[in-house]
């Protein structure tokens, strides 16, 4: 596709499911446990086009980011509840469930979403602000390092959990079914990006790696942090850098500066390939070794459904899907 005719898609992998977002409205498909996909349209208009100057650049990437991670979550937990639906006899319910169900009632899963959301803001705070702050610290105490290397220590060890954490959930059963959804999305948009029609075969021949995905935008912020708080190192006085609350402080304020920059470069790498772009992309691309995997012919369906609805604002009957029999068998033999 040509920077002409470029046209913006984007996605997301959920449960047994894909969201894919395009010119016509954002789409999502999930694969039910009766073998048929279910496609719907979501109701999403962002807060940037009610008020422009929220697309000024780095500005409309802090935006962005937040608007996705509230979608996203939203849908995510959306498609946990519709593809684990149980279509035999229902168990017992116990004393846990049954109090739950009384004080909850249908604000459950609301409730439980909240509270997960909490939950995984907190987790990542402490291990990726607080705990690389809190090792360095530790490590300035036993020997005469210099302060100034703080945010390329504090860096390193951010990465390294970035990349431990994703490996060691890439080997969940669960997880690994929603990185195949992942692969399937990106093959997806490749497919409508190298101007294909979207068919299981032709999805399939794709690459499952893309510029434009949101493991290669936390890897480019991870980096864009060293940077830019390695510069806030020299400028700022050096109490700011020597005390532990006042840097995390200022480590938070940066965030959405980082965000807004590592949202402008995705873009443009996305939009714009070139030797430079691939250059500096090289990481996130790697990194999706193992935050995607090879997907099978049923979940590159799903991806297409979602991606045909977001194009076309066309929603197919169920009926109208072909079911797989095997949809739910594990793939572990992932193309590299």
């Amino acid at each position: 596709m040509s920077k002409e005719n470029y046209v913006a898609v984007g996605g997301q992998a959920l449960m047994e499911g894909i969201m894919m977002r395009g010119p016509k409205g954002t789409a999502m498909s999930c694969r039910l446990p009766d073998g048929t996909i279910d496609t719907e349209m979501k109701d999403f208009k962002s807060i940037r086009k009610k008020y422009k100057f929220l697309n000024v650049p780095i500005i409309r990437g802090v935006i962005a980011f937040v608007e996705s991670m509230i979608m996203g979550y939203k849908l995510l937990m959306e498609s946990a509840e519709k593809t684990t639906m149980d279509l035999g006899d229902e168990p017992a319910e116990s004393k846990l469930d049954k109090w739950i169900e009384e004080h909850f009632g249908p604000k459950m899963m609301a409730v439980i979403g909240t509270i997960a959301s909490v939950l995984g803001i907190g987790l990542a705070f402490v291990l990726f602000i607080w705990m690389p702050t809190f090792v360095f610290d530790l490590i300035s105490k036993h020997s005469d390092i210099s302060m100034k290397v703080r945010p390329l220590f504090e860096g390193a060890i951010r990465i390294v959990i970035f990349v431990l954490y994703m490996y060691l959930t890439s080997r969940m059963k669960d997880i690994h079914r929603v990185y195949m959804y992942h692969g399937a999305e990106h093959k997806t948009i490749a497919c409508f990006e190298n101007g294909h029609e979207l068919t299981p075969a032709n999805v399939m021949k794709e690459i499952r790696f893309h510029p434009r995905c949101g493991t290669s935008f936390i890897f480019v912020t991870i980096l864009l942090s060293i940077f830019i708080s390695s510069i806030a190192a020299v400028i700022l006085p050096e109490s700011f850098v020597n005390t532990r609350w006042l840097w995390i402080i200022v480590k938070l304020l940066l965030l959405p500066l980082i965000m807004g920059v590592g949202f402008e470069f995705i873009q443009l790498a996305g939009k714009y390939p070139n030797k430079l772009t691939k250059a500096l992309s090289a990481p996130g691309l790697a990194m999706q070794r193992i935050t995607t995997a090879e997907p099978d012919e049923a979940i590159c369906e799903v991806a297409i459904a979602a991606m045909n609805a977001a194009l076309t604002v066309e929603v197919p009957a169920k009926e109208e899907v072909e079911i797989y029999d095997d949809m739910f068998s594990e793939k572990t033999d992932d193309a590299q």
